[in-house]
């Protein structure tokens, strides 16, 4: 099973680069964040993808999510439901038996940090309570934040930068370790500084690998011992985010 995730900086814009990409990869499992578009935006070629149950969670020009799952994996129509934290079309969830499957776009936090502190913290309190219920979760997006100074390129890194904040980043621990979720694309890849998901959009930075590691696939324990692969698709699309894509044994 491949579950994706990908930022798309707006899904009209990237309409062709999005069913190239789903065409050639087949994930199973479809994680848009920063759609930029309502429902009866989305063009029509995605809107209800042959194949897939999907759900699109947008306002007019801005943030936005969608989710989509193939019908092969889920042949009766998931459940999807958004957290009481939502705001700003930010969040969705679909559950399939116990496993709970959200796309996530944290805010930025460049025009109102506390926003996004308020939501990591309530996003915290989430994963604690599908721990604690015994839920499967995986929760996949843009979560705006870099964990450590690795997750910068030496060139980006700035302390009171936002997304590489102390602050920020220890909600998101908390997150993780109050979730019971694994950093899937760091546990595969351990030990790579060049691990980057995001590139500023100016001076080729994406073309010299000078990026931001923001989009993540967090799954929990047991899930994630069956993940065997983890990888960013850095030459996909032109959106300053790339696809992250992870690959799930399914017994």
């Amino acid at each position: 099973m491949k579950i994706a995730t990908w930022n798309v900086n707006g899904i009209r814009a990237r309409e062709q680069q999005a069913l190239e990409w789903i065409n050639r990869d087949k994930p199973d499992i479809i994680c848009f964040q920063e759609i930029k578009a309502t429902r009866e935006q989305v063009p029509v070629s995605l809107c209800e993808m042959s194949g897939y149950w999907c759900y699109w969670h947008g306002e007019r020009a801005y943030s936005g999510v969608g989710l989509h799952i193939r019908r092969d994996l889920s042949p009766v129509q998931p459940q999807f439901s958004h957290p009481d934290f939502d705001n700003e079309t930010r969040i969705v969830i679909a559950r399939i038996g116990n496993l709970a499957i959200g796309s996530v776009y944290v805010p930025n936090g460049g025009k109102d940090f506390a926003a996004k502190i308020r939501f990591l913290e309530a996003m915290e309190l989430y994963a604690a309570e599908c721990r604690v219920q015994g839920v499967e979760l995986i929760l996949c997006g843009d979560m705006n934040v870099t964990r450590t100074d690795m997750d910068v390129h030496p060139k980006e890194r700035k302390p009171d930068s936002i997304g590489q904040r102390p602050d920020e980043r220890a909600l998101f621990e908390r997150i993780i370790l109050n979730g019971g979720l694994v950093d899937v694309g760091r546990a595969m890849d351990p030990d790579n500084d060049q691990l980057f998901t995001w590139w500023p959009p100016w001076r080729n930075m994406r073309q010299r690998n000078i990026g931001w590691r923001l989009d993540y696939i967090l799954a929990s324990q047991a899930t994630a011992g069956g993940i065997s692969n983890c990888s960013v698709f850095a030459q996909v699309g032109t959106s300053d985010h790339a696809p992250v894509v992870a690959e799930l044994a399914v017994t």
